[in-house]
């Protein structure tokens, strides 16, 4: 009887990932152009107010940097360990926490012109999202919790812990009990890049760590190390390679990278520690991370793009009408392309015929 198999394809040509991620781009404007249909819009119109309108200004191309810096941080902090097969899904929870501790030095050093308190809070942010990341790694290295279902419910957990502080022991005294802290001093706020936007200093972060990420990736034997730990714990144990040390490491990687990128929400559009710190910068930085291949440089552009489809949904709702939840429908769109994509990139599918089936089966 005839039958399909998956099978793992012999070779393939180095420029595939860069056609699997711009074949997913495609079939997700075309879904979206379906979409657009749905809500009686035209796709033109559509795809013009989502991917061309928000370049035409200054200020959409702010908005766009803006909303890259976060991604591009949280994602190359997650692509680390997702190459070692460590799946940090709570980026949104360290995110928070590190949000949260850089507030506290904020507040505690309230009327500073300092110019060291920009970086403290910079640096207890990381540490913040760190420890948040730690307590899965505790966890995972010591009686094998699943990283997955840890990481996931701390950030609920973190959002508990928002919701207390702001309505409690953060809550600022003069802001007629609304839930928010105080409103930061100018050493507290990264400095704008272009002028009438949004877009501030906290995009540097985000570049140098990609730079670092392409070093540490692509140089370094302890990256190496880590991938060995994550994928073949046994083969890295013979090897003399600890798998708790690649656990460890990868996820206070990636949630250092993402309290830093909860300093740069408070420090730069927000000013101020409130409810919505973040749009889900820490869910949509995995489908960052996976659409730039797990590569530092491919984690770039994909930050770029992901930044364009929230800021143009923005522009959607603006101009043609569409719903807020056009952003994150594309989003699933073209995280579920792209996984198809990768699939037939990596395997292939094959009708095997008996008579093939029967020659398999018989020895040489």
């Amino acid at each position: 009887m005839s039958r399909l198999v998956i099978e793992a394809r012999p070779e393939r040509s180095i420029w595939a990932p860069v056609q699997v991620s711009l074949l997913a781009v495609l079939l997700t404007c075309l879904g979206g152009s379906v979409l657009f249909m749905i809500y009686g819009v035209s796709p033109i119109k559509g795809l013009d107010a989502i991917f061309i309108d928000p370049l035409r200004t200054s200020y959409g191309i702010g908005e766009i940097l803006l909303k890259m810096a976060p991604l591009l941080l949280i994602a190359q902090g997650l692509a680390i360990g997702f190459r070692a097969q460590i799946w940090n899904i709570g980026a949104e929870g360290q995110l928070i926490v590190g949000a949260i501790a850089a507030t506290a030095l904020a507040i505690q050093f309230n009327g500073t012109t300092s110019p060291l308190l920009l970086p403290a809070m910079v640096l207890a942010g990381m540490i913040g999202g760190m420890i948040w990341a730690g307590i899965a790694a505790f966890l995972r290295s010591q009686f094998n919790a699943n990283e997955i279902l840890v990481t996931f419910m701390l950030t609920s957990v973190a959002l508990q812990l928002l919701y207390y502080l702001i309505a409690g022991p953060m809550r600022d005294p003069s802001g007629f009990n609304f839930p928010q802290s105080i409103r930061f001093g100018a050493a507290a706020k990264f400095p704008i890049l272009i002028e009438g936007t949004r877009a501030n200093a906290s995009l540097y972060i985000g570049l140098v760590a990609s730079a670092v990420a392409v070093i540490f990736v692509q140089r370094s034997l302890v990256s190496y190390k880590m991938s060995v730990g994550g994928i073949a714990p046994a083969a890295a144990t013979y090897a003399g390679y600890s798998s708790k040390k690649a656990i460890w490491l990868a996820l206070l990687i990636s949630g250092g990278a993402a309290g830093m990128a909860g300093v740069g929400e408070v420090s730069g559009p927000l000013g101020m520690l409130q409810r919505n710190i973040s749009p889900g910068y820490g869910y949509a930085g995995i489908i960052v991370a996976v659409l730039g291949g797990l590569h530092p440089i491919g984690i770039i552009f994909a930050a770029a793009l992901m930044a364009l489809v929230y800021v143009g949904g923005d522009f959607a709702l603006l101009s043609v009408g569409l719903p807020n939840a056009v952003t994150g429908i594309f989003q699933g769109m073209l995280l579920t392309f792209y996984l198809a994509c990768s699939f037939l990139l990596t395997s292939r599918i094959r009708w095997i015929k008996p008579n093939a089936l029967a020659q398999e089966a018989s020895p040489d």
